[in-house]
């Protein structure tokens, strides 16, 4: 059996981050990668110049002809950009029961806005109670719920437990955005909490972590792995993609991590 994933995100066409990324997480961990495109943008390393959505019945037209041909084992959910995409994306979901990775992306790495205000309540509404696991950064998690980033462990995992609260079947809270040499997630389910750390490096080239991390998700859950599994081996896998991104010269801002680093320098 030939593992499959199918990414539902936007276009990054400087290619460190979105769908671009996602493929690219998908082939390097042996998985076959799939696409429905909800957004394009204009981006390089330095920013977003412009970002135009899909219309929301080609969005779905996408899933809905890959979902009628290719057996799918995992689903990973990207920037959908607007309401009207999320609400299409979650009918277009409907009979699927494999796995889903909802990855909230709200702003690129350089700030810029991917998801508008009224597009936060339709994927609460909408899509949160069809993730299987949500992978929020502190700053998501905070906006989702309408309060202040985190900064404590306890208040991190309270969180977490919140937004399983309204509908998350699991939460990796992702704590890149947080201070101290060690990045530390924790995955909060019904079950107790598992805490994952990694040493923090010092590179300006992570564009892309947060999409890849869920794809790398995706892709391991397609692969048949349990959900801790899924995310402990995903993380050690990015872990090296960030470690080895310095090894990459790719445009002059934030460069992306290095998907290939196992293939090739």
């Amino acid at each position: 059996m030939t593992a499959t994933a199918l990414t539902i995100a936007g276009s990054d066409s400087g290619g460190g981050a979105g769908i671009q990324a996602d493929l690219k997480t998908f082939s390097a961990l042996g998985v076959f990668g799939c696409s429905a495109i909800t957004a394009t943008t204009a981006q390089n390393t330095r920013g977003v110049t412009r970002a135009e959505p899909v219309s929301p019945g080609m969005t779905a037209a996408q899933i809905a002809a890959v979902l009628s041909d290719i057996d799918i084992h995992a689903v990973k959910i990207g920037m959908l950009a607007n309401a009207e995409i999320a609400e299409e994306v979650a009918t277009a979901l409907a009979g699927y029961d494999g796995p889903v990775v909802l990855d909230p992306v709200m702003v690129a790495k350089s700030g810029d806005a991917l998801l508008a205000d009224d597009a936060v309540e339709a994927l609460l509404l909408h899509l949160l109670p069809r993730a299987d696991l949500l992978t929020p950064n502190l700053p998501e998690a905070a906006r989702l719920l309408g309060v202040t980033p985190a900064t404590t462990p306890e208040d991190v995992e309270a969180q977490g437990r919140a937004l399983c609260d309204l509908g998350a079947k699991a939460v990796l809270m992702k704590g890149g955005h947080a201070e101290g040499d060690t990045c530390v997630d924790q995955l909060v389910s019904n079950d107790p909490t598992v805490t994952f750390t990694a040493p923090r490096i010092a590179t300006r080239n992570t564009h892309g972590t947060g999409c890849t991390l869920s794809a790398a998700i995706a892709a391991e859950l397609a692969k048949g792995a349990s959900l801790p599994g899924a995310v402990r081996t995903a993380q050690a896998w990015l872990h090296d993609a960030i470690r080895n991104a310095d090894r990459l010269a790719i445009g002059s801002g934030h460069g992306p991590v290095h998907h290939f680093h196992a293939l090739w320098t």
